[in-house]
């Protein structure tokens, strides 16, 4: 596979990730990156021993055919608006923009040039989500009829110096953490119907308590708490709770119901972990990890001990389905999709109403532990 040129717009934390982990894969060989801070790009370079550009020079660099763009969420739809314009394949973090029409502009913008859009979360490619997708498509739990999934705290001001933006309109816990869910249920389900939400917050502001502005407020001016009800086409009901109003709690992140037992995921967020499943005996069997390479450790976590991450993982596909002339995993229609499951949970919030989605997706390809291997060096 020959190498497609890289470049990095957006310099920040997580940008890191990307520069660590794209020389595991085939195909990728970053170039130069960028940030509109020209002193954050000359740092993220001299670490990682890639060139620094200002952003025009980056999109205008014919050493780099495809753009990752790392900027806050407010930002994405503008600077991947502004890759393809330049004639550039984009690959964009979470979320890919945060409303439908600007998702859809970008997507008749990517035909009309011939060019990809891919867009993280790829964690749902990591081996303990394939393993459970494995275990749904050999029918070993049934038909899924139901399912519930959660991801419950108190959000980001204890440990994050600059919480402002978590708590501004574009993120909150459903378009901050939900994409990493929602991509896992088209993983499993494929696309959804409708959705019906409650929403609220119970603080109007929050106190940061870490760092140089410990003690500053930040206003709380997006849903803190949301409930959320998706139906999909396949006809599963399933239950979407994120909220950031929550001390502690007991519930799993992620259970599917089908109609010859429960199957247990592990946190969307992450490649790892443990799939168990019930059985229609009340046995609660925890399976043997699956032999697939994004569910090998490769990182000590403070918290968590030994943790699989292999983000970049997602845009590796993207670039090997350029070559190969296939469907991406991360696709476009995915991530367009999965924002408008979200968007319009926000927006039942606020109508009291169901909301019927408007675009629809097919299921990813399921990624083997083989596919996964041939995408590494």
């Amino acid at each position: 596979m020959a190498n497609l040129g890289i470049g990095i717009i957006g310099c920040g934390n997580i940008s890191t990730s990307y520069l660590r982990l794209a020389p595991l894969f085939k195909g990728l060989e970053v170039r130069a990156v960028a940030d509109v801070n020209m002193e954050a790009a000359k740092a993220r370079a001299e670490e990682f021993n890639v060139k620094a550009q200002s952003v025009d020079d980056l999109l205008a660099n014919r050493e780099v055919d495809v753009v990752i763009n790392l900027t806050i969420p407010d930002a994405h739809y503008a600077v991947t608006k502004r890759i393809l314009e330049a004639g550039k394949h984009a690959y964009s973090e979470k979320p890919l923009v945060l409303t439908l029409e600007e998702g859809v502009t970008l997507r008749d913008l990517a035909r009309a040039k011939g060019l990809a859009v891919g867009c993280a979360p790829d964690t749902f490619l990591g081996g303990a989500h394939q393993q459970a997708r494995a275990v749904l498509d050999e029918g070993r739990v049934g038909t899924i009829t139901a399912g519930s999934a959660a991801v419950l705290n108190h959000g980001m001001e204890h440990w994050h110096p600059n919480p402002d933006f978590f708590f501004l309109p574009g993120a909150g816990p459903m378009l901050d953490l939900g994409p990493y869910y929602v991509a896992d249920l088209i993983n499993f389900l494929g696309p959804v119907a409708r959705v019906g939400a409650l929403t609220s917050s119970a603080q109007a502001e929050r106190v940061i308590s870490n760092g140089p502005r410990e003690g500053e407020t930040v206003p709380v001016k997006t849903p803190t708490n949301i409930h959320a009800l998706l139906e999909f086409h396949s006809g599963a009901t399933i239950t979407l709770s994120t909220s950031w109003d929550v001390w502690h709690h007991k519930r799993n992140h992620f259970e599917l119901y089908g109609t010859e037992g429960t199957l247990y995921v592990p946190d969307p967020n992450f490649f790892g972990g443990t799939v168990e499943i019930g059985g229609k005996d009340g046995s609660l069997t925890e399976l043997d990890a699956w032999d697939h390479p994004f569910g090998v450790p490769n990182q000590e976590h403070p918290d968590r001990g030994p943790l699989a991450n292999y983000r970049t993982a997602g845009l590796a596909d993207m670039v090997a389905a350029l070559q190969e002339g296939r469907d991406p995993r991360c696709s476009l229609e995915r991530a367009l999709h999965g924002v408008e499951v979200m968007t319009a949970c926000l927006k039942s919030g606020e109508t009291g109403q169901f909301v019927t989605l408007t675009t629809t997706c097919t299921r990813p390809a399921a990624l083997s532990p083989e596919e996964a291997r041939a995408l590494l060096r």
